[in-house]
């Protein structure tokens, strides 16, 4: 039974390790109105400052599913530039990650005529990685596992976003230095490089009432040459004090003949200075047989004033 156990954990440390060091799979947080999640370059983008609280839940209904809190500010500096921050809780079984980000970005007007931007940002990421065998049997008697483990480790995105008028494209290398610190053993995957690729257009309608907004995002693991892409779609009302709306997102692994594996309602709405936002994603391939219940994240959040005038 402890072999099995002490496997399973194996394969989750080689999946985490590759795809979550660092950063943490966005789910749909970016969607649901925080691209800043995924991007520096939305950093202080916006003449307000953004706090929003975010959680997703998946395996809900069983012991000590995958659960993950993520705690992000961004807010204008100076004439144009902006920072930010991300912190997160990430708790699977016996494996846990407590990492962060530290962001600033720097926004530039190519020709305010025309609404035509570009913005540079850079952040600074640390993640420390923990596996807790104290509830096993007799985890000395393994030599991979020995004890607890834990490592700590840094690393760096940079990112790039361009604007004109209500089209958009960012373009974000993370995990730019190689890992220098392994929990098990040599085979663990050094190059942790990520792409992504955010890009999408805003359609005004009934005189600029109704948005419509179509967007791509692709996402390129360097390690092993996999890659995967959203396909969003979101409708939004603007109200006299806020705004709701509602969306759909499917998501695709690419070297799988680009079939679907989960799809993505998502809805939210903005009162005055108060957001909220929901997303369920329904897995539906292989893994919709261990989860069920697919994963909910339930998004909050607050816009402050700021007093610097705007730059747009």
């Amino acid at each position: 039974m402890k072999k099995l156990i002490v496997l399973a954990i194996l394969l989750l440390l080689s999946y985490t390790t590759e795809a979550q060091e660092f950063k943490l799979t966005p789910y749909t947080q970016y969607l649901v109105e925080n691209p800043f999640v995924i991007s520096p370059a939305y950093a202080g983008i916006d003449n307000v400052q953004r706090l929003r609280l975010s959680g997703a839940f998946q395996w809900v209904g069983l012991k000590n599913a995958p659960n993950t809190q993520t705690l992000s500010y961004d807010a204008p500096i100076l004439e144009r530039s902006g920072t930010g921050g991300v912190l997160y809780v990430d708790r699977n079984g016996n494996t846990s990650q407590i990492g962060g980000q530290l962001s600033f970005a720097h926004h530039l007007t190519i020709n305010e005529s025309n609404e035509h931007y570009i913005s540079f940002g850079l952040s600074y990421k640390f993640v420390q990685f923990k596996i807790d065998v104290s509830d096993f049997e007799d985890p000395n008697d393994d030599p991979n596992l020995g004890g607890n483990i834990s490592n700590f480790n840094s690393n760096f995105d940079a990112a790039f976003l361009y604007r004109i008028k209500q089209y958009y494209i960012s373009f974000n290398a993370s995990n730019i230095l190689n890992k220098n610190v392994k929990a098990f053993d040599d085979t663990e995957p050094k190059k942790l490089r990520n792409y992504y690729i955010y890009t999408g257009y805003v359609f005004e309608l009934s005189d600029g009432t109704i948005e419509l907004e179509p967007s791509l995002y692709f996402k390129y693991f360097e390690s092993d040459n996999r890659s995967i892409t959203d396909a969003n779609l979101k409708a939004k009302k603007i109200t006299d004090d806020g705004y709701y709306w509602a969306g759909f997102s499917t998501r695709f692994f690419n070297d799988q003949s680009f079939k679907p594996s989960a799809i993505v309602p998502m809805l939210g709405l903005k009162k005055s200075k108060f957001y909220a936002g929901f997303a369920y994603q329904y897995n539906i391939n292989e893994a919709e047989e261990l989860n069920h219940a697919g994963t909910f994240l339930l998004t909050l959040g607050y816009d402050f004033d700021t007093k610097r005038a705007s730059r747009w």
